[in-house]
């Protein structure tokens, strides 16, 4: 994130209280052709939550424990390199203007590439990602990722200010290409992993491919454009932050802060739509309105309505058209983790990344079929969308409860005596449009910045971040602290060990904090300590062993209530004993974000986000990076280039599964 985080700001009004892995021989496809696995509902055995117990097994043969945190944890530190634990290695790869096609111009250090450069080229600044095995593999697949936004003093020459001098429509069309997804053929060769070019399954898709929209909102009203008068495609997807993948082998991108690409530019009256979902009253920071009329809003007024939502892609098909799945909401989605109901519907969790936004999930009204692929390829379509109450518990303090999902349906009554949501949205088209109002209506429990959400691949327990919430004054038992600048992680077990259950029960797994300078709950939970603290947990993943990643997007000044930090970095935690440990520290300035493994668990890919955002560093610069872009940071090369995004792949040195 940048140095200023309108995510920070809340846009909710309501006063009520404050508050994925599924199996990778699914993901495994051959050409074009998909495969599937039958994944039946499991029993919950997650430590810490009242009442969890395990289920009975007819098979007592006893099953070897895999070794959890296997590996010397790594220091804090503020260097501008990758560090990972003694025994492992990482290298680079899929940087930010690598090519992808044999077409592809070259990378230039000065910024000076084209819009039709960038267009042939990896994104901009890498968010959530998965690999996809090509026939089982370990050693080749698809590597498919997100590029959420731009840092105009690194994608631009310095000579180009967005607004200012040498702004003009190639500029702006460069920006869009550098946003969306890439999908890239990859390969282990000799030990080293490349992107394989040339490859059928190479492809950029970015703020201007065609999209067809799909679901409930599908030729709405408030979905209909001058361009699009049907409401049924939309150009682009735009701010893709974190990442979900179906069962059926389906990449999901989500869309995060759509919001910060509209410009007001006639000073029109923002409505409650608009307002609610962060509109800029006038400019906004990319200035795309300067000459792309679709993101002025005061006269393309249903434009922002088309963006907010997650996007599935066919990451083996590249002439198969991107999907808007609008049943799923629209709001920030940070990123989203599938699952499956005890009687095969389909659930998707996801999070509202705002302060004192929501956690919601979407269950089917199908069901999932291992058999029939061509059944599960509308499943997104056609279901409920919940959204969470989370209730305090017996006890006062103990930071655990129970919650239930209400259901954002025409029926279901508002906080308001004898109304409904039907009374404020005409269809549920309009309704999903407005999802956020919906969920204010309905006394749904506002949280610390909802993030990544994942699902353990054994238990079932759903684990989401809480980034944090600097601006909350007001504390309740699942989110215990004002002035939150921590964040923590929040866990809970549905009801019957169903994930289509409408009530659940709720803990806190960690609450970060600062135990060298801060005392009571500013420092942490118990499973925090000297040589483990964090803030701002952000990225979250199982891997299939049932290991918690955590990754971080956070103040990296090192100083103050932030001492002892150092830079963003990531971490494994054990669910069951509750342990954390430091598993990487990322370059000067970055956030660390997206994870997936190859199926042997033998290679983890990460990336490094926004490299050179120099804020609060300690090794900061007294020049601007638009002076002088080599400054502060040139990771990830030896020296003379700008900061870029990367893709960072992580082995053991003795072949090993990670983390053992």
């Amino acid at each position: 994130m940048s140095a200023f985080d309108s995510d920070d700001i809340p846009t909710s009004p309501a006063t009520q209280p404050h508050f994925n892995e599924i199996a990778d021989a699914v993901r495994s496809r051959r050409g074009f052709l998909k495969a599937g696995l039958a994944v039946g509902a499991v029993s919950f055995m997650g430590a810490g939550l009242s009442a969890c117990g395990g289920g009975d097994d007819d098979d007592d043969t006893p099953v070897p424990a895999p070794v959890m945190l296997g590996f010397t944890a790594v220091g804090s530190n503020s260097l501008d390199t990758v560090t990972v634990p003694t025994g492992y290695r990482s290298a680079v790869f899929c940087r930010w203007g690598d090519p992808l096609f044999p077409h592809s111009p070259a990378w230039r250090p000065d910024a000076t590439n084209t819009a039709d450069s960038q267009r042939l080229q990896f994104g901009d600044n890498h968010d959530g990602m998965h690999f996809f095995p090509i026939d089982g593999s370990s050693t080749e697949g698809l590597l498919v990722m997100n590029h959420e936004y731009l840092n105009d003093e690194y994608l631009y020459p310095a000579d180009v200010t967005p607004g200012g001098t040498g702004w003009s429509l190639e500029q702006v069309r460069k920006g869009q290409y550098a946003h969306g997804v890439s999908v890239a053929h990859v390969r282990r060769v000799n030990g080293n992993w490349e992107v394989v070019i040339p490859s059928p399954y190479n492809r950029r898709i970015h703020g201007r491919t065609p999209m067809t929209i799909t679901g409930p909102a599908r030729g709405h009203a408030l979905m209909r454009t001058s361009d699009d008068p049907d409401g049924h495609t939309v150009l682009g997807t735009l701010n893709n932050c974190g990442n979900g993948v179906t069962l059926w082998g389906t990449y999901l991108t989500c869309e995060e802060n759509f919001n910060g690409y509209f410009s007001n530019l006639g000073g029109v009256t923002r409505n409650t739509n608009e307002t609610r979902y962060g509109l800029p009253s006038g400019h906004s920071s990319y200035r795309w309105a300067d000459f792309d009329p679709r993101f002025d809003y005061s006269t393309e007024r249903n434009e922002p309505n088309r963006f907010g939502w997650i996007v599935e892609i066919d990451p083996f098909d590249p002439t198969s058209t991107p999907k808007k799945r609008t049943a799923l909401g629209r709001f920030k989605h940070e990123n989203c983790a599938m699952t499956l109901a005890a009687n095969n519907r389909v659930v998707v969790y996801m999070g509202d990344d705002q302060a004192n936004d929501y956690v919601y999930k979407f269950v089917s009204s199908g069901t999932y079929s291992a058999t029939t692929p061509s059944i599960n390829r509308d499943l997104l379509d056609s279901g409920t969308l919940y959204v969470a109450r989370f209730d305090a518990g017996a006890t006062t303090g103990d930071m655990m409860g129970t919650g239930v999902w209400i259901p954002l349906v025409l029926s279901t009554p508002t906080t308001t005596a004898g109304q409904t949501l039907g009374d404020l949205f005409a269809d549920m088209g309009e309704l999903l449009i407005n999802t956020r109002l919906a969920a204010d209506a309905v006394g749904a429990t506002r949280m610390d910045r909802p993030e990544w959400v994942t699902v353990h691949p054994r238990s079932g327990e759903v684990y989401i971040t809480m980034t944090n919430n600097s601006g909350r004054t007001t504390a309740d038992e699942v989110n215990p602290r004002t002035s939150n600048i921590y964040g923590q992680i929040v866990r809970w077990r549905e009801a019957g060990g169903d994930a289509a259950a409408t009530t659940f029960e709720w803990d806190l797994f960690v609450l970060a904090g600062n135990p060298v300078v801060r005392t009571g709950l500013q420092a942490g939970s118990a499973n925090v300590n000297a040589d483990n603290m964090f803030n701002s947990p952000d990225g979250l993943a199982f891997d299939a062993d049932g290991r918690l990643w955590i990754q971080t997007d956070g103040n990296f000044s090192n100083v103050g209530n932030y001492a002892g930090m150092g830079n963003n970095q990531m971490l494994v935690a054990d669910p069951q004993t509750r342990e954390i440990r430091r598993f990487l520290v990322g370059p000067s300035g970055c956030e660390i974000t997206g994870i997936t493994w190859t199926p042997d668990r033998r290679t983890m890919f990460i990336n490094v986000q926004h490299p050179g955002e120099y804020g609060s560093h300690p090794n900061r610069p007294s020049v601007d990076p638009k002076d002088d872009a080599l400054a502060f940071s040139q990771w990830p090369e030896a020296a003379g280039g700008r900061p870029r995004s990367a893709t960072v792949v992580i082995w053991k040195e003795d072949g090993g599964v990670i983390g053992t």
